[in-house]
């Protein structure tokens, strides 16, 4: 399906997150196309997709998402070798709300990940129609520059909503710059209470279940 003409709109999902989200996925930073940074300027973090099955959500429609996600790098020397594909995890409990963030708080400066932070992530699930992808995947780009790789690092992840379905695209730029929308998009529909609220959720510091305040 190519990309219809028209403005988008500036904001993404109703004001306060509505079922199935927020869908919780977490597994390790695995290694996938490696197009994101070479040829697009926009590098991913990509994790097995088994965790959308694990958790019912095998259905889910192909197309970009934006959320919430955090990185656990000390988990990288305990992984297994390259050759193995680590599975995924995932769960449905709802928590209650946390503490309020200020927009200004989905800008990062660090370039090294630490447990404690939560980014901000738009992500794509599926086939890229543009690169014709034969297999489905889960590409997360993490709204932060970061110095280096960090594959083995355990990806805690909130997805908070939908953006809009897969598209195909005449050419390369036209790719990208539906791609730097969807960040602006996913900043703007995160700035919203109700989604920042969901920054302290026990899941995204690598907890199973529960909430915190």
């Amino acid at each position: 399906m190519g990309r219809p003409d028209g403005q988008r709109d500036p904001i993404a999902g109703p004001d306060t997150p509505q079922p199935p989200f927020p869908i919780k996925l977490r597994g390790p930073v695995v290694k996938g196309f490696g197009r994101g940074s070479k040829e697009l300027g926009i590098p991913t973090a990509n994790i097995p997709l088994s965790g959308l099955s694990i958790g019912g959500n095998d259905t889910l429609s192909s197309g970009i998402y934006y959320g919430w996600c955090t990185l656990d790098t000390s988990t990288i020397s305990s992984q297994t070798s390259a050759s193995t594909v680590p599975s995924a995890t995932s769960d449905t409990s709802i928590p209650e709300r946390s503490s309020s963030h200020a927009v200004a708080d989905l800008e990062y400066s660090s370039s090294t990940p630490s447990p404690s932070t939560v980014y901000p992530t738009v992500l794509s699930i599926g086939y890229n129609p543009y690169y014709k992808n034969e297999k489905r995947s889960i590409e997360i780009h993490i709204l932060h520059n970061f110095d280096k790789d960090f594959y083995g690092a355990e990806l805690s992840l909130l997805i908070m909503g939908f953006i809009r379905p897969e598209y195909d695209y005449v050419s390369k730029e036209a790719l990208v710059e539906d791609i730097r929308e969807d960040i602006r998009v996913a900043r703007r529909s995160l700035g919203r209470e109700a989604y920042q609220t969901w920054m302290g959720d026990v899941w995204l510091k690598g907890g199973d279940e529960g909430t915190e305040r």
